[in-house]
């Protein structure tokens, strides 16, 4: 194991920073936004928990990585049959592809806060450049790339968020205090969501091989604490504006209240925020496809350029046809609740599995406990976006606890199932 210096703990934050940078989009900043401008900064405490929760689960498939020497996507590819992996990759993909189309258009919105040009010309711009980037570069040079954007996105939301009104006691106070304000549970809902993000546990654990334990949980724990405060902060700029939350209206409002600057600076945020998560989505799919076919196919870096290529396109035809990007990126939000338990489930199989995972790798009694509240709080917030769905669409009226109460017992049968009858002898 190499001796670790200074020097290797900076390059391990700048690698890893690809993480903060995939989960810090678009999504990340019209949720966080969203809920400055409705609540203050009383959500804070629900981005605290969710930095705690991704630091738990992007540590672990990065030590499975690290130990089994295989990724997340290639240890579910061994272990479980084909239904189960091409089943886990195709809603991985489909993510993926809904998060670029907002992506992309976060992307143009951020463009157009700033210059007047055609939105067309903008959101084919934008695809070329992340697609040169893809085309181009390594998982490993992408991902340092990816850092240098994601400090410009950090100055710009920090210098913003320096202007609201709040003192650092009443921040802290926000920040580990829970509060519940009346209709604030979509967002809360919301806030975690977009912070884990399960197409970055592939990712993480596919770019996790050839680093040791040391260096990998410094990277991690840094980069994801510094995402956290950049979410932190985009919250916060969002309580300063003013009505119907938007784009212009909150760019309006910085300009109105603080100066014409602060409105641009919002606008270049979200640029990079789109900018990058547009490259990460599709390398995450690629990722994982590469992981899920490895035991079969030969030639994985054709499936894996077709992969990104087609989620690449999803996001430039949702663009080129004008749709509104808040929806879409909503809409993605709803998904990555539903998909984010079924991950967290394999997680937790897989590195308690004395067949894959070493023992001095495996997790002890306290990381078990941690992770397992972790997927709990994941499964009730996933079956909480899903029963909201269910009683939109009834033409009867039920009793809602019925539902979650249903709906918890169908997850911890089938929890039971994958564990005890489709794993490979």
């Amino acid at each position: 194991m190499p001796k670790f210096v200074p020097i290797q703990s900076v390059k391990s934050v700048l690698f890893w920073s690809v993480i903060s940078a995939a989960f810090i989009g678009p999504g990340t900043i019209t949720t966080c936004a969203m809920s400055g401008t409705a609540f203050g900064i009383d959500l804070l405490w629900a981005l605290t928990f969710a930095v705690v929760a991704c630091t738990i689960l992007q540590e672990t498939v990065a030590r499975i990585a690290i130990a089994s020497g295989y990724s997340l996507g290639e240890v579910i590819a061994i272990s479980y049959p084909k239904p189960i992996k091409y089943l886990v990759g195709f809603a991985i993909v489909f993510g993926c592809a809904a998060y670029q189309a907002g992506n992309i258009l976060g992307a143009v919105a951020g463009l157009q806060l700033i210059f007047a040009f055609d939105k067309i010309l903008m959101t084919l711009l934008v695809a070329l450049f992340a697609s040169l980037t893809l085309a181009l570069g390594k998982d490993k040079g992408i991902a340092k790339f990816m850092g240098i954007w994601v400090a410009l996105m950090g100055v710009m939301f920090i210098f913003v968020a320096t202007q609201a009104s709040f003192s650092f006691s009443q921040i802290i106070k926000s920040a580990f205090i829970p509060s519940f304000p009346p209709n604030a549970a979509l967002l809360i809902i919301g806030l975690v969501g977009t912070t884990i993000v399960p197409y970055n546990l592939f990712l993480g654990s596919g770019i996790s091989k050839g680093q040791n334990i040391k260096e990998m949980r410094i990277g991690i724990y840094l980069a994801i604490l510094i995402g956290g405060l950049i979410s932190m902060a985009i919250l916060v700029s969002g309580s300063i504006v003013k009505g119907e939350f938007s784009y212009v209206a909150i760019v309006n409002s910085l300009n109105q209240q603080v100066g014409k600057w602060t409105g641009k600076c919002f606008a270049v945020g979200l640029f990079a925020a789109g900018f990058t998560s547009s490259i990460t989505a599709p390398l995450a799919a690629a990722v994982t496809i590469r992981s899920i076919i490895s035991t079969e196919h030969k030639n994985r870096a054709t499936y894996s350029y077709w992969t990104w290529g087609l989620v690449m396109a999803v996001g430039i035809v949702f663009g080129v046809l004008g749709t509104r990007p808040i929806p879409i990126i909503l809409l993605a939000q709803a998904f990555n609740g539903l998909l984010l338990p079924l991950i967290s489930i394999f997680i937790f199989l897989i590195i308690n599995d004395k067949k894959i995972i070493p023992s001095a790798y495996q997790n002890s009694k306290s990381a078990n406990f941690a992770l397992l509240a972790v997927i709990g709080i994941a499964i009730f917030l996933g079956m909480n976006n899903l029963q909201k769905a269910i009683l939109a669409h009834l033409p009867f009226a039920i009793n809602p606890n019925f539902i979650l109460f249903f709906l918890g017992m169908l997850s911890l049968f089938s929890v039971i199932i994958l564990g005890a009858f489709i794993r490979k002898k």
